[in-house]
């Protein structure tokens, strides 16, 4: 029998956590002398998609507050390729397609359909506007009603989100908005009308033409956090040697100036 629930079992981040430990299987164990000065195991490629995975995992968190009368679904495989909807989200106030960007540490401004981190332009309105368009459009079409859909862009860790100019089509929030703001929004859908678009959005295919086979993410999702315990670790042992020259460096300064 064919489980046609199973993007309920999906955790936050799984795609790109997929991604990240595909591109660290072919990474050599790490030498003794890397690990003594804190070389970081994550190689360069996969330093975007961890990134990626790290705010998911984080709006994952947050989304899990909302509470029973919402439904949330994470890392949704959607179209024919390897694309995925970060989060969906249904509930009183509607349906909801979250695009999450980790942009920590980075001034983000907004002006109409110009997004720039950094001083550096983007395309993520853009795609968050699609997404919610194609969503809209599958769900519409497994339902046989209009079923509308609000695209999100959710900003993790930026230093700063300026908005200028609100962009059409997309709203734009900090991770720390989030929570607040779909409970803030006005009702739409009953309760059977939520749990329904729920139900249908939980199946595979109504996304994805050939859903990809379905995985326990409980091993996943395990490798990964041995791979960021190992990150962290390699971080305080680097910030430990700076720490250390400081403190040479303080020392030699203060013999200097005695003798």
């Amino acid at each position: 029998m064919t489980d046609n629930s199973h993007l309920r079992r999906r955790i936050p981040g799984q795609a790109v956590i997929n991604e990240v430990m595909a591109l660290q299987e072919s990474v050599p164990a790490q030498p003794a002398i890397g690990r003594v000065f804190g070389v970081s195991p994550l190689t360069a490629e996969a330093k975007s998609w961890y990134q990626g995975a790290v705010a998911e995992i984080a709006v994952g968190r947050l989304l899990a507050a909302l509470g029973p009368e919402w439904a949330v679904l994470h890392a949704v495989p959607v179209g024919t390729g390897s694309s995925d909807i970060d989060h969906l989200v249904i509930g009183p106030g509607g349906i909801f397609t979250l695009n999450t960007k980790n942009h920590s540490g980075h001034p983000v401004w907004v002006a109409g359909q110009t997004f720039m981190v950094a001083g550096t332009r983007h395309r993520h309105i853009r795609n968050s506007v699609y997404e919610a368009q194609r969503a809209s459009k599958l769900l519409s079409s497994a339902t046989g009603a209009p079923a509308p859909v609000t695209g999100v862009l959710v900003i993790f860790g930026a230093k700063s989100l300026t908005i200028k100019e609100r962009p059409a089509g997309v709203v734009v929030l900090t991770s720390q908005q989030l929570v607040r703001w779909l409970r803030r929004q006005p009702q739409l859908l009953s309760m059977a009308q939520a749990e329904l678009l729920a139900s249908v959005a939980a199946n595979p295919r109504t996304w994805h033409r050939n859903p990809p086979p379905e995985i326990d993410p409980a091993p996943l999702q395990a490798q990964f956090v041995a791979l960021q315990q190992r990150i962290r670790r390699a971080a305080l042992i680097r910030a430990a040697w700076v720490l250390a020259g400081a403190c040479l460096v303080f020392a030699a300064a203060v013999l200097n100036f005695r003798f």
